[in-house]
């Protein structure tokens, strides 16, 4: 028997997940700009009904475990912003690339693990089209004290129930 085909969206309220609104750029710029087959995200915050839930610095106010729930928080941000642009998610053919900014003490290198917070998301969610190149970065001071900050890039296929439709 095959497996039931299930969506981005299916699969995120199976882990008791939805896209949120698009969080209000703090600044002068676009959440999203599509160019082609890509869609690339501005950085998303850990916004959450409009507020950051933790603020600090990683190895420091916040730990490892809050940090990967930011950038997950970040990750559904940036899915969010995508479905603004698109539409469907179903569109989605593939997460070409993460770039996770974690704002993070001196001493503090475990940004990698802080980064798969939104690596993992978007694989759950994308299946695997959500494998991706990536980079984790380690940083000062982010916007309004986030602690972590992720862009993404993915490509999009023309008609819903791209790539990513039966994955």
């Amino acid at each position: 028997m095959t497996r039931p085909m299930t969506g981005p969206e299916e699969r995120l309220a199976a882990m008791g997940l939805t896209v949120p609104d698009v969080p209000a750029p703090v600044a002068s710029y676009v959440p999203a700009v599509r160019t082609g087959d890509l869609v690339l995200t501005s950085g998303q915050l850990p916004m959450r009904m409009g507020e950051l839930i933790t603020t600090g610095k990683v190895g420091g106010e916040v730990t490892a475990e809050e940090a990967y729930a930011c950038a997950q928080q970040c990750a559904l941000n940036a899915i969010a912003a995508v479905k603004a642009e698109i539409g469907d998610l179903s569109r989605v053919a593939r997460v070409v690339k993460v770039v996770a900014y974690v704002a993070s003490t001196p001493d503090f290198t475990g940004q990698p693990g802080v980064a798969n917070g939104a690596s993992e998301l978007l694989g759950e969610v994308f299946g695997d089209a959500g494998r991706h190149a990536r980079a984790a970065v380690g940083v000062p001071v982010l916007p309004l004290d986030a602690p972590v900050e992720v862009e993404i890039t993915v490509e999009v296929s023309d008609a819903p129930g791209g790539a990513a439709a039966g994955v």
